[in-house]
């Protein structure tokens, strides 16, 4: 019987171990030309992203690149903390601020393949403050009235931004810089972001919805309706339903103890003035209060921190249509209908060429928006300068990532774009 017993509890903890194994598995790496890339090309990107750092243009930065499955590039470049002269590391912790939105937005997707919910749901349905809404709207000769939304905010206005709901720097700015919601930092706020986004629901937004791309909180209220609908923090869903099965285990909304040596110093760039260190803890423009802060308020809109090979793993997983290391996410069909347009007449806030998807931008005419890429391909990026994108044709995934803000017009972002396009020779 004691033998039995050992057995059992022998084979268990091999199967624990063989579970943490699998869901920490990492991306595997292959050589740059078996994936279809110019090693002598992707040296030109090294040169010019270690140029930007020894230039003082920005701090540090990681690039990563996989194709087909596989890393083709990855890199780091700089400082992580110029002044305390730590090199920069390809595991280094970054703020990726609206980088949090495409997670949350899958976190949606997932409770409704659950069936318990449906994105065309009003959000008053989970959020009662939200089944009558207000907008301010302009008065010739400046102010502006409050009235009443010509309709119900739906789920999939969240999804897309066109709820008309933006950073509290509309029309009624007053109203809610009064109400202390302005910006798109939430960490060092000492509640529940529940409770914040109950007292948002009372401001007037910008426009009313389903009529303007505006781009604001939506993704945080979504996280408050995953927090309403699946009963647990929106931390604890987010980790138990997609960072564990992924083994993105360098994402977290605060940061523990023993990781906050990797955690990169925010830089802030200047017309004729060295690089300057953001504060701290400072607060949209500064370190923040990932360390030391309340720990009370889960962002969706823009709460996480992350590492460049973690939020690779969630865009391999977007790119082969939900799973990774077999563990599903999300159905075929749901990364299709989230990686579509849905803006319809509506147009995009930023450029050409570009629609909006459920929690992504799209490119739909690679002429007219102007930068190399491919028809198809989604991504969006974080207001301390990182980025990615996913492009299915070339069955590509890239994550750059940086801590920069503001950036005084760096032309990193299209360089970055141009330096892996030119790479790719087969």
């Amino acid at each position: 019987m004691f033998s039995q017993t050992l057995r059992r509890i022998s084979f268990l903890f091999v199967f624990l171990i063989l579970v943490v194994t699998l869901t920490a598995q990492e991306l595997p790496v292959g050589k740059p030309e078996e994936l279809g890339f110019s090693p002598e090309r992707l040296q030109r990107l090294t040169t010019v992203f270690q140029a930007y750092a020894n230039d003082k243009k920005m701090s540090g930065s990681v690039v990563l690149v996989a194709r087909h499955g596989k890393v083709a590039y990855f890199n780091a470049f700089g400082k992580r903390d110029i002044e305390a002269n730590a090199p920069m590391q390809n595991d280094a912790i970054f703020r990726i601020a609206s980088q949090t939105k495409a997670l949350i937005s899958v976190g949606i997707m997932i409770l409704q393949e659950e069936g318990k919910l449906l994105i065309t749901d009003p959000v008053g349905k989970y959020i009662p403050e939200f089944n009558e809404t207000t907008v301010a709207e302009p008065r010739t000769g400046g102010g502006y009235n409050i009235i009443k939304a010509k309709r119900q905010i739906t789920l999939r206005d969240l999804l897309t931004h066109t709820a008309g709901i933006g950073y509290g720097g509309g029309p009624a700015a007053d109203k809610w810089k009064e109400a202390g919601i302005q910006g798109w930092y939430f960490a060092d706020r000492d509640e529940p972001v529940g409770a914040t986004i109950a007292r948002l629901a009372k401001l007037p937004m910008d426009e009313h919805p389903g009529e303007k791309f505006v781009y604001g909180y939506n993704t945080d209220i979504l996280g408050v309706v995953i927090e309403k609908v699946s009963g647990k923090s929106l931390d604890e869903f987010i980790t138990s339903r997609i960072l564990t099965p992924l083994g993105m285990k360098d994402t977290h909304f605060y940061l523990p103890k023993n990781k906050v040596n990797r955690l990169a110093a925010v830089y802030s760039a200047y017309a004729d003035k060295p690089l300057e260190r953001s504060p701290d803890p400072g607060g949209m423009v500064g370190q923040g209060a990932y360390v030391t802060g309340p720990r009370k308020s889960f962002s969706g809109g823009a709460g996480l921190l992350s590492t460049a090979a973690d939020y690779a793993k969630f865009l391999q997983m977007m790119l082969n249509k939900g799973t990774l290391n077999g563990n599903r996410i999300l159905a075929p069909s749901t990364v299709e209908l989230m990686t579509v347009s849905h803006l319809g007449e509506i147009k995009y806030g930023w450029g050409t060429g570009i629609g909006f998807g459920l929690g992504f931008s799209v490119c739909e005419d690679l002429g007219d928006r102007g930068v190399p890429g491919s028809v198809g391909e989604y991504g969006w990026g974080g207001a301390y300068g990182s980025s990615y994108w996913v492009d299915p044709k070339e069955d590509m995934v890239v994550v750059y990532f940086k801590q920069l803000t503001p950036t005084n017009n760096l032309d990193d972002q299209n360089k970055l774009r141009t330096l892996i396009y030119q790479a790719i020779v087969k």
